[in-house]
């Protein structure tokens, strides 16, 4: 784990590894988190994939971060009342002042322990000081065949949306 000593810049944009952000928030679907057929609401759902989000980026970032973009949002299936909600999520990709974060959302039933993959959405984070001006992230460690082929997808999603923000509506 990275530690922290001092306010020194070099030592805040120290490279980390992804391991370092990896996230991992548990909760139970209660009836005030469902929809009349008894299945957690999507935005509940989208809203807990930020904050899984945010922390991820936080972990690496140890900066202020705000939400910038999500990405390939789909919802596989539902999620009951009484089922635990898990949401893993892991920085991805790092670029110059932001970082994409992956979060895969799965669905536990309490009793069985059946453990499935209903949601993953890819979030962009922007580092923020303190007067909301950007500022620059840690380069993330790239340290396996497979990390480096989820950095190069990152790299894509983000290049399709830097497209999306410049073409006229």
């Amino acid at each position: 784990m990275t530690n922290f000593t001092g306010d020194s810049s070099r030592e805040r944009l120290a490279a980390r590894r992804a391991s370092e952000s990896l996230t991992e928030m548990v909760q139970v679907v209660l009836p005030n988190d469902a929809n009349p057929l008894g299945f957690i609401l999507g935005g509940t759902v989208m809203h807990l994939i930020d904050i899984a989000g945010a922390i991820a980026s936080f972990r690496h970032a140890r900066s202020r971060v705000v939400t910038a973009a999500v990405d390939d949002l789909v919802f596989l299936h539902p999620i009951k009342v009484g089922d635990l909600i898990i949401l893993q999520a892991q920085v991805t990709c790092t670029f110059r002042t932001s970082l994409e974060v992956r979060v895969d959302v799965f669905s536990e039933e309490a009793l069985t322990g059946f453990r499935q993959r209903t949601s993953r959405a890819f979030l962009t984070f922007v580092a923020i000081d303190e007067q909301g001006a950007h500022v620059e992230v840690p380069p993330l460690l790239l340290e396996t065949d497979e990390q480096r082929a989820v950095c190069d997808a990152a790299r894509e999603r983000r290049a399709v949306r830097l497209r999306r923000r410049t073409d006229p509506i």
